[in-house]
């Protein structure tokens, strides 16, 4: 009689025992994850499922809640005060996201010519650092410093005094036709430091000679771009955009600060707006519901992206 080799009986055992993977069942390793799906449920989950019953409800954080229904949700899109903060919300999309992206990639383009030309540009990790500078300091700080810049007396219009441009001098962040602006411009002062890291970081993966066979083709330094350093980047424009456009949505730092969601109304944003809800109009409910919605904004904006760039790479 022929015995069997050891490897061939012990997957028949395998077998009569089950046809998973070999390995631990998987109730066991469910029990692995346990203890971190049990943190991310008590301090996520749990938290998230109490706020949707909050936003059915009048309450103002002490006395009794009143069931309201869906009048929260219906008063978002029918309330003027509460619809404003989400279209200054795409306002600021534009300084946040859109223009630190063109101006990244133009900077990081420039400084990828330089150094597959081989010419190199003098003070080139100075001045990457300066720029990705402002993304180190708290943005409590920055906006300490730019209001200080933006004051009536400030350098800015000191600047524009001494150039004879008195005409051009404004209360930048006391005037409603350009708060909103002046709060943008500051986003965009700190997101182009981070996109132009991100586009340097891809452009360096590229092969010097797919820029020297461009310029053999004759391509020019926009032509030779477009055709060599853009395709590479599409992964880090989708990491940029998810980043600058959630900056833009739940910015609250810069708006507290500079201008505490005036003059009036004209920089109110809707993570400024969810705090003077609730810890100062007493009006949890309403808060809760704005937080929400937000909520949903930021994630259905970061899938989106998210398939567009998967489908890109496709």
């Amino acid at each position: 009689m022929v015995s069997e080799p050891p490897a061939v009986g012990a997957r028949r055992r395998a077998g009569r025992r089950g046809s998973g993977p070999p390995g631990e069942p998987r109730a066991v390793a469910y029990l692995y994850i346990l203890p971190g799906f049990l943190i991310f449920a008590g301090f996520m989950l749990w938290p998230l499922v109490r706020a949707v019953g909050l936003s059915f409800y009048e309450w103002d954080g002490l006395s009794l809640g009143v069931w309201v229904g869906l009048d929260n949700y219906r008063a978002v899109f029918t309330d003027p005060g509460l619809r404003s903060p989400f279209v200054h919300s795409l306002v600021l999309l534009a300084f946040y996201s859109a223009v630190p992206i063109v101006i990244g990639m133009a900077l990081a383009g420039l400084m990828a010519r330089g150094v597959s030309t081989g010419s190199g540009l003098r003070g080139l990790g100075f001045f990457r650092t300066v720029l990705f500078l402002p993304q180190v300091v708290t943005l409590v700080v920055v906006a300490i410093a730019w209001r200080d810049i933006y004051a009536p007396d400030g350098p800015l219009n000191e600047l524009l005094r001494a150039l004879g441009l008195d005409a051009l001098a404004h209360a930048w962040i006391g005037e409603s036709d350009y708060a909103l602006p002046a709060v943008g411009l500051v986003g965009t002062w700190v997101g182009t430091g981070l996109c132009l890291v991100l586009f340097l970081a891809g452009l360096s993966k590229v092969p010097r000679e797919l820029y020297e066979s461009a310029r053999l083709d004759g391509a020019g330094p926009v032509r030779e771009f477009l055709v060599v350093g853009l395709p590479a980047l599409r992964g880090e424009i989708a990491v940029a955009l998810t980043l600058t456009i959630v900056a833009a949505l739940r910015t609250f730092d810069l708006v507290y600060v500079m201008t505490g969601g005036g003059p009036g109304t004209a920089t109110t944003v809707p993570s400024y707006e969810v705090y003077k809800r609730a810890f100062q109009d007493g009006e949890v409910g309403s808060a809760v519901t704005l937080a929400l919605l937000l909520t949903a904004v930021i994630l259905a904006a970061t899938i989106a992206i998210t398939r567009v760039a998967e489908g890109a790479d496709r």
